[in-house]
């Protein structure tokens, strides 16, 4: 999986690595953290079944469905297997005190296991569809933590989490491609005269640039469409969520002064970039 929403800004110690929320941060409450780092480590263990090692994908389409049968035990109270005992063991309890919605935690498998078996995307709406359950599952579970449910909070939850997941994609194109994986719609090919030869040899030429700089401003217009939320999360997470927008952003400055060729280069946020990102977050 190519995770990309809420990447962390001060992880808690031990935790490397699974971008796709702020674990754990020093801006969070204290009483969210156990529940937010359970939720990391159910999604970074299953991520890296999807992804790590070089296992058939038959052999990790089936570890990922013990994992899933172990997370529905562990929901209706019962004992999972010992195989993950000490990610289910942090996770029950987490489901159980904060009523957690198990059809996200599932969902997020789901995109692990397409992951295994789907490596091109048709159209930009299945792509949607995948950050549907990559990323968005990621934002609705924090918003749940914070006591925030009202449909527009969450639609702008989905439009941030999703734009964050294509925003990942984006930058990652000189890294993903080689491993097989074209996440840009083949649709959108054929409009900016693209071959997926051309993909392949990270060919880059004024279609292919275009191409991606299309993308990239879907991704900040859809950034920009969610922003209003960080007003929406109270306390500390707000301000979290406001530097989880500007990275976002931010990445997207880096990738236009890249003039978008991240087929050949993939961009990185450096202390400036940081230092930007918090002025801005204060201007929110």
């Amino acid at each position: 999986m190519n995770p990309g929403p809420y990447q962390p800004s001060a992880p808690l110690q031990g935790v490397s690595h699974y971008e796709n929320f702020p674990v754990a941060s020093v801006l969070c409450p204290p009483h969210l953290r156990p529940a937010i780092a359970a939720i990391y480590w159910f999604a970074r263990t299953a991520d890296d079944m999807a992804d790590e090692g070089d296992a058939p994908p038959q052999a990790r389409l089936d570890a990922l469905a013990a994992y899933r049968a172990d997370l529905m035990a562990t929901a209706a109270g019962l004992a999972p297997s010992p195989r993950w005992a000490g990610v289910f063991g942090q996770l029950g309890p987490m489901i159980a005190q904060f009523a957690l919605p198990v059809d996200l935690l599932a969902d997020l498998l789901s995109a692990f296991e397409q992951d295994v078996v789907k490596q091109r995307y048709a159209s930009q709406a299945e792509l949607l569809d995948y950050c549907r359950r990559s990323a968005n599952p990621v934002g609705r579970l924090l918003l749940h933590l914070y006591g925030v449910k009202d449909a527009q909070s969450l639609e702008q939850s989905d439009c941030i989490c999703s734009a964050l997941q294509l925003i990942n994609f984006w930058q990652d194109l000189s890294v993903d491609i080689p491993r097989g994986r074209i996440y840009l719609p083949a649709d959108s090919w054929a409009e900016h005269g693209v071959d997926e030869a051309q993909l392949l040899r990270l060919d880059s030429n004024q279609n292919t640039i275009n191409l991606i700089a299309a993308h990239a401003r879907q991704a900040c217009a859809m950034m920009l469409k969610g922003s209003k939320l960080v007003k929406k999360v109270p306390g500390r997470g707000g301000w979290e969520l406001r530097l989880v927008v500007q990275g976002g952003l931010r990445i997207l400055d880096k990738i236009e002064a890249l003039k978008f060729n991240t087929l050949q280069q993939r961009p990185k946020l450096g202390a400036w970039d940081v230092a930007v990102m918090g002025w801005r977050a204060l201007w929110m």
